[in-house]
């Protein structure tokens, strides 16, 4: 091969190079300016702080309560809801003391704006005897919205999962919403985001079922409605769910939930004591 053919490939590999760059930039660019966009749009309308719904839930069954907690996000701590029994807490609790007929004490630490990384100080924050029987975790979309890389939320899971398996607690994950039914967040962002939650429930599954944990997967169970119905499923906001939507989202939980407080049964760790509430 002559030297002018290798010059003149090298010189368009190099154009290509710079054009793709340059494309990459302008991409990402659109997509940044779709992000203040959507957060503009979206806003804060509900605040910060999730309703207290912490209590025993049908406290006149028979039994010692089965200890429930919930870790995670807006989502998990129930941002949203109008009523302490429309919170996702509230309603798996109520769920599962009808199902199990026995009371439920409900737990939360779920922080409004958490991400995985924020587990750790979720757990860090319960007293040390604390011991619950079923534990759920719904996290993940500000990872999705902060662009935390998959292999960094996934371990700060697994590492939060272990933690409360050491415990004795079973534990059941609600993997990552689907973000593609988040109507105030423009196209092509939409299409982008959806996909990097899809990827990131994908990982949260495998990392459930290695560490012995439970996955949901809410993008499949619940992401179809939200899309289909998002006046309904959707509060004000129209990026956090409304009493509806925490609903389905407890409806596709509590089968799993369920059988992990069987399990609990089962094993005979439910008569173990557990720190009262003060």
């Amino acid at each position: 091969m002559s030297r002018p053919s290798l010059a003149a490939r090298a010189g368009v590999g190099a154009g290509i190079g710079v054009a793709a760059v340059a494309l990459a930039a302008g991409i990402r660019a659109v997509l940044a300016r779709q992000a203040a966009v959507a957060r503009r749009r979206i806003g804060k309308p509900l605040g910060e702080q999730s309703l207290d719904a912490d209590r025993v839930w049908r406290s006149r069954l028979d039994g010692a309560p089965l200890e429930l907690l919930v870790l995670g996000d807006s989502v998990a701590a129930g941002l949203g809801a109008q009523r302490r029994k429309e919170t996702l807490g509230g309603r798996l609790a109520k769920g599962l003391a009808r199902r199990l007929h026995r009371p439920v004490r409900l737990r939360t630490a779920a922080v409004v704006g958490s991400e995985s990384s924020d587990l750790s100080a979720q757990l860090d924050g319960l007293p040390a005897d604390y011991v619950p029987h079923v534990a759920v975790i719904v996290v993940g979309g500000n990872d999705v919205t902060h662009r935390v890389p998959v292999s960094v939320s996934t371990r700060h899971l697994r590492e939060a999962i272990d933690a409360l398996r050491q415990r004795g607690t079973e534990v059941v994950v609600g993997t990552c919403p689907d973000l593609g039914a988040l109507r105030p967040v423009p196209q092509p962002l939409r299409r982008v985001v959806a996909g990097l939650s899809r990827r990131l429930a994908e990982a949260q599954s495998e990392i459930c079922v290695a560490a012995g944990a439970t996955p949901v997967d809410l993008r499949r169970a619940v992401g179809p409605m939200f899309l289909e119905d998002p006046d309904a499923m959707f509060s004000l906001d129209r990026f956090h769910p409304s009493a509806l939507g925490y609903r389905r989202t407890a409806d596709a939980l509590l089968p799993a939930v369920s059988e992990a407080a069987r399990v609990a049964l089962r094993t005979g760790s439910l008569e173990r004591p557990s720190v009262e509430r003060g």
